[in-house]
């Protein structure tokens, strides 16, 4: 069993910044490639950024240059650094972990979310 708990999120005024961070622990060999989606109100869950382990990089158009991704592979831990933060990006914000369990197995995990707000 993978555990992946999510913190960091908050209330902030536009232009503002905020850090995200995802830490996954249990049965974990190795993780693979590690996203954060967002699903704002009404609107379905979309994916904002991605990082494979080594740390290649996407990211939605909607956030390029405001938003950075990283991961520190040795702690299974994975950071959105959110900057220029504008009301559209207020959503739930959620981690995504593809692993390689002690099983043998390759299973994705999810966060339970976590809340930003950007108020304008």
């Amino acid at each position: 069993q993978v555990h992946m708990v999510e913190s960091g999120g908050g209330l902030v005024q536009a232009g503002g910044s905020l850090r995200l961070s995802c830490a996954a622990s249990g049965s974990i060999v190795s993780i693979n490639v590690m996203d954060w989606y967002r699903q704002g109100p009404g609107k379905q869950r979309e994916l904002v950024a991605s990082i494979t382990r080594g740390g290649s990089t996407n990211y939605a158009d909607s956030v390029k240059g405001r938003f950075t991704i990283s991961r520190d592979n040795a702690k299974n831990t994975m950071y959105l650094q959110m900057s220029s933060l504008k009301p559209e990006d207020t959503a739930v914000y959620y981690c995504y972990a593809g692993v390689v369990t002690t099983r043998g197995a390759f299973e994705n995990y999810w966060g339970q979310g976590t809340q930003v707000t950007v108020s304008s």
